[in-house]
């Protein structure tokens, strides 16, 4: 992933560095294709690092009648947790049952069942109310009947988006972020011949020929390829968290419950050493090339919501270690409510121009798949083959002395072969714990010296997520980050003195419990 000169022609580029864009590079690569991928941000700047970290069968797309969502999610699910074990974890929710509100017991059992038969693993089951109580100590008993328990899974999002395109650079493809994609070129017929490309921080440009070019840019899809049909166009909408750490929301089982005023579902998640509340669902009216944020009207929603499922948690907004906000690209034809539009996606295809959009991160191989074929016929005549091969298919090794198995296996399912550089590094502190959080020091240093770090919110923010897990982004820790990292990334004292004032200002206005624009 380190920044590389330009190539003149490749088989195929692909604009878009997030999940989906990654999934087609990488499966793209593996198929002998000459690939080049650009992102004008960072890898996974946008919804594909700030999402509610789900891999999830979409138990609510049943109620919405989207069978096939549900049965593509619920197989790629499965895929996920066997072929990237460890970056894909298995998650059991309680779902709280409560008289007055919510769906009944019946219809619990036969979305849960449905749900199973797709996996083939009967999974779900039914707790009386004691036990929900001893699941989640606090819980509301008021009407409380009992609940369901059934299983999904979540994802460190961003390390997803890097260790898909990690494995395609490894096997020959290019990929450059902070590089615009400026416009699609075409010949006197109107075919794509290439892409002309701007490097954002030298103003440098080139084209680069391709005959076929994916758009995967998500929100932004409509900028390079208009909506075909004239009733649907893309409809931004944003999902707002709140993060607390594990001593101030002592919540030890992820929960899934209805808010109470509008009945959306919402969750309570730990991950990564911290505990999730979202998300929010909402029309996103800002400009989808600034960061997002929380509002203060989506944050007290999200508090009313923790308030009403554990009522004695004492806990306030101004707890939350940290907050993050992502838009999805929805499309829509804009006569539904947010929470009830399909998540489904769609390709669009223009004389060698592959615009895929909408889907969702559990499904991005099958985005990707589905793109590779419509792009196919532009590139070669032969079809691509492999579609059925796994996702990532490297395994581990035995783990080194002085390492734990659990750390090891954390690590290989991120960094995959890249471990054994990780772990080959003379850093300072090296394997030691960064705080109380799953991260190593060394973490830091390699993603610093080899996944193309331009700026340090992409170290702390993306390439190792303390900026989310961590009470004021990590900022406390700057002087030992500065030890470990600044050599690497080749900062001289100004260089790295700017970027810790511009990650401080970019932290507070947009991950802080109350972003500075949101006061």
């Amino acid at each position: 992933m380190e920044r590389q000169q330009e190539e003149s022609r490749v088989d195929l580029i692909i604009v878009g560095g997030g999940v989906t864009g990654a999934g087609v590079f990488r499966e793209a690569v593996r198929n002998g294709l000459r690939c080049l991928l650009v992102e004008q941000k960072d890898f996974a700047w946008g919804t594909s690092s700030r999402s509610s970290k789900l891999i999830h069968g979409g138990l609510r797309y049943l109620k919405e009648a989207q069978f096939k969502l549900t049965l593509e999610s619920v197989k790629e699910r499965e895929r996920l947790l066997t072929e990237a074990e460890g970056l894909v974890s298995p998650v059991d929710f309680l779902m709280p049952l409560y008289e007055s509100s919510g769906p009944g017991r019946a219809a619990m059992a036969a979305g849960l069942t449905v749900y199973d038969i797709i996996a083939g693993k009967f999974r779900h089951r039914y707790l009386r109310s004691s036990k929900v109580q001893e699941l989640v100590p606090g819980i509301n008993t008021g009407k409380l009947k009992g609940g369901y328990l059934f299983m999904d899974a979540q994802v460190d999002d961003a390390r997803l988006v890097l260790r898909l395109i990690g494995e395609g650079t490894r096997q020959g493809g290019r990929a450059l972020n902070y590089t615009e994609a400026q416009a699609v070129l075409r010949d006197e017929k109107g075919a794509v011949r290439g892409v002309s490309l701007r490097d954002v921080a030298t103003g440098k440009t080139w084209e680069v020929a391709a005959p076929a070019v994916v758009n995967a840019t998500g929100v932004w899809a409509e900028t390079l390829h208009p909506s075909p049909e004239s009733k649907v166009h893309l409809r931004p909408l944003r999902g707002s968290h709140l993060v607390f750490s594990r001593q101030t929301l002592p919540v030890d089982q992820a929960i899934s419950f209805f808010h109470p005023v509008d009945k959306r579902p919402l969750f309570i998640i730990p991950w990564e050493g911290v505990v999730l509340l979202g998300t929010t669902d909402l029309d996103h009216d800002g400009d989808v090339n600034l960061e997002p944020f929380i509002s203060d009207d989506e944050a007290d929603y999200l508090m009313a919501a923790l308030k009403r499922v554990v009522p004695d948690a004492q806990v306030t907004r101004d707890d939350a270690l940290t907050s993050f906000a992502g838009v999805r690209p929805v499309l829509s034809q804009g006569r539904k409510e947010a929470s009830r539009e399909s998540r489904e996606h769609a390709v669009w295809v223009d004389h060698g121009l592959v615009t895929v959009t909408g889907g969702k991160l559990t499904t991005f191989r099958r985005l990707a798949w589905d793109t590779l074929k419509a792009a196919q016929p532009f590139i070669r005549e032969d079809p691509l083959t492999g579609e059925g091969d796994a996702v990532f298919s490297e395994r581990r090794g035995t783990t080194p002395d002085g390492l734990d198995t659990e750390t090891y296996k954390r690590l290989w399912s991120r960094y995959g072969k890249g471990t054994l550089d990780l772990l080959a590094l003379d850093v300072p502190h090296g394997l030691e714990p960064i705080a109380d959080s799953p991260y190593i020091w060394a973490e830091l240093a390699y993603a610093a010296e080899h996944e193309a770090v331009c700026h340090l919110d992409d170290l702390l923010l993306r390439r190792v997520r303390m900026g989310l897990v961590m009470k004021n982004g990590g900022l406390d820790l700057m002087d030992t980050i500065r030890e470990v990292v600044q050599q690497p990334l080749t900062w001289d004292d100004e260089r790295w003195a700017r970027e810790v004032e511009a990650y401080e200002a970019l932290w507070t206005r947009c991950y802080s419990p109350r972003p500075a624009d949101a006061r």
